[in-house]
């Protein structure tokens, strides 16, 4: 799949830009705060209809504006060219279309146009928190499956119910019940597809991970969830009274986790920071091998500020695995160091470009 063109108004920083995009490797020059990544955002916010980061939809907004606008023109594999228009207006929430059309609902957007991308916060991904793993593996299956992500709202709703009954200390079982009903046939289907995508996904991270650091690391990855070996049901049962003095539901599919070892030890105790960044490029690139045999699509990759804390050799080894592999389609990445882009660009055969990149306003470089 291709990104041919982008149209955005009041995007962050950005405040007015209409770019054309190589087929193959588009690299974007400029200083931190110029707005290299708001452009890369703006691409993920167009492809998922939601940001990278976690931040709510009116920040987006260009300061001093009510209202933006991301309109781009995709060309999928089998030739077919789509128009979609993302905006957000103050007051209004946000509008998605398709061809001129509205969708129904959002969630028919997911997985039409996937995306991968590398960020620097990806290290969260080792360091964080349980929950951004699981939004990864949510945001990842749900491209590729559908149903699955309409298990997934419908698990969090009752979940949300759910804890709303806590707090206010109902204690009619009948009621409890009823919601718990949802979640129950929902975190089944849920446990059982994050599962199969960790096992599926497992040795592509090991095999890639070894690529880029050299055979002398290894790593492997897990699925950790509460309902290994036991019911959703039996978990709320089991915890029905804790919960009540709690006020939140402490057992489920929400409590679900990935562990990652290099080497068999803690990769989040002991790893350092540049082998956790070849582990989080690693899981992206399997990611992205993932969806692209799944959908039979071509994911987009984007690669943002790629070389840092990463040794000499491992940069080199991450751009001949992206720029030297056939698997990978169009790529766009960023950087402060042009000698790195150009070191890049020089050793590409196919279409290629540079944009620089300076208070939001994006101008061509001479490769």
């Amino acid at each position: 799949m291709i990104l041919k063109s982008i149209d955005i108004l009041n995007f962050k920083n950005i405040a007015a830009t209409t770019l054309e995009f190589s087929n193959g490797v588009n690299c974007l020059l400029g200083m931190n705060g110029m707005g290299k990544s708001n452009l890369l955002e703006a691409i993920h916010f167009l492809s998922m209809a939601r940001p990278m980061t976690s931040l709510p939809d009116n920040a987006l907004i260009r300061h001093g504006e009510e209202m933006l606008i991301v309109k781009g023109e995709y060309l999928s594999d089998s030739g077919t060219t789509d128009t979609i228009a993302c905006g957000i207006t103050k007051g209004k929430g946000k509008s998605l279309k398709r061809n001129g059309k509205e969708y129904r609902r959002f969630s028919e957007h997911i997985g039409r146009y996937p995306i991968v991308t590398v960020t620097p916060g990806d290290s969260q991904l080792v360091n964080g928190p349980g929950e951004d793993r699981r939004k990864l593996m949510d945001m990842v299956i749900s491209q590729a499956n559908p149903d699955y992500l309409a298990r997934l709202i419908r698990y969090n709703r009752s979940l949300e119910s759910r804890n709303r009954m806590l707090r206010a200390g109902v204690r009619d079982a009948l009621l409890f019940e009823s919601v718990e009903a949802g979640m129950e046939e929902a975190a089944e289907v849920i446990h059982a597809t994050r599962a199969s995508w960790v096992t599926t996904i497992a040795p592509k991270v090991e095999k890639c991970y070894s690529r880029l650091a050299g055979e002398k690391e290894s790593v492997e990855i897990s699925y950790s969830s509460q309902l290994s070996g036991k019911s959703m049901k039996d978990l709320l049962d089991e915890r029905r009274q804790k919960d009540s003095i709690l006020g939140y539901t402490s057992a489920g599919t929400h409590r679900d986790d990935i562990e990652a070892k290099l080497d068999g030890y803690s990769l989040k105790r002991l790893g350092s920071q540049g082998q956790v960044k070849t582990f989080t490029v690693a899981l992206r690139l399997a990611i992205f091998d993932y969806l692209k045999e799944t959908n039979g699509t071509t994911p987009l990759l984007l690669l943002d500020d790629i070389f840092d804390k990463l040794d000499a050799s491992r940069v080199e080894s991450i751009m001949q695995e992206v720029t030297g592999n056939q698997t990978f389609g169009q790529i766009f990445i960023t950087d402060t160091n042009r000698k790195h882009l150009d070191d890049i660009l020089s050793g590409m055969q196919g279409p290629c470009s540079m944009l620089n990149v300076a208070d939001g306003v994006f101008s061509p470089l001479t490769n």
